[in-house]
């Protein structure tokens, strides 16, 4: 651990008590967006390329910090982001567990990195930053070992499910419930895209599925990332022919917004992979 880790004197978090969603932090500093923020300055530091380099990655961090938090935090936001990058570093010697579902082999991986947390941050900073971490892991598990206890039936399953969700705040249902709507609109979009369907059909499948408002949003989705693609494409064709670094530039700015272009060597590698 860096000094700066032990000036913070992080403790254990096993009596730790999670603040109830919505309740103002007394410490302004450590908010719920804190971990956010701390990620979005490691994200603008890595722009153009990746940095193996942790003391590199925190030198460019620290030059960022202005933008990110209020002068009267900097002392503070620098030896946090220190102590983040030191706690990023660490979780990369973690093993994920073999079968993900296995409740058993789960809870292992999890106990490590609560560990590896617990050894970087403080009581209160370990809530500010992973508190709603703890709770969705905890449900997790629950969910894991309600669904390979064999000594339940399907009606006992289902409510001791429903009792694992009531552990979670209405926020966070709202957000699984989301995410599980995600998952099908891509699984569907995914099928379509397979049998090259055309843009009624698509339409009517899903006014059927979601309702004509939901297909109206998605048939502008599927046009905005058809543009992406075809933008990409016309990015990536210069690439391949080992266009000049001055001609990529110019296309880059011609293609793509600011926004866009931060996500463009992302976008690539992904095709790649």
């Amino acid at each position: 651990m860096n000094a700066s880790a032990q000036s913070q004197q992080p403790g254990s978090t096993a009596a730790l008590a999670v603040r109830p969603a919505g309740d103002a932090p007394s410490d302004p500093f450590l908010t719920s967006e804190l971990r956010h923020t701390l990620e979005e300055v490691l994200f603008e530091a890595s722009i153009g390329g990746s940095i193996s380099d942790p003391a590199m990655l925190k030198k460019r961090a620290f030059t960022l910090l202005a933008r990110f938090f209020p002068a009267e935090y900097a002392a503070r936001a620098a030896a946090l982001i220190d102590r983040y990058v030191d706690y990023r570093v660490a979780l990369g010697s973690i093993k994920p567990p073999a079968d993900p579902g296995d409740p058993r082999a789960l809870r292992v991986a999890l106990d490590a990195r609560q560990q590896v947390r617990e050894r970087h941050f403080t009581g209160e900073e370990y809530e500010a930053l992973f508190a709603e971490d703890m709770q969705l892991d905890r449900y997790t598990l629950a969910r894991l070992e309600i669904e390979r206890n064999s000594a339940l039936n399907t009606a006992q399953k289902q409510a001791a499910l429903a009792d694992a969700e009531g552990s979670l705040s209405e926020a966070q249902r709202a957000q699984r419930r989301q995410s599980i709507a995600q998952v099908a609109v891509a699984a569907q979009t995914a099928a379509f895209d397979a049998k090259a369907l055309s843009d009624v059909e698509r339409f009517n499948q899903r006014r059927t599925s979601y309702g004509e408002a939901a297909a109206t949003q998605l048939a502008q989705m599927d046009r905005e990332d058809r543009d992406w693609q075809s933008r990409l494409n016309d990015y990536a064709g210069a690439v391949a022919r080992k266009a000049s670094p001055g001609e990529l530039q110019q296309l880059s700015q011609r293609l793509f917004s600011e926004q866009e272009q931060l996500r463009v060597d992302a976008a690539l590698a992904l095709r790649s992979q």
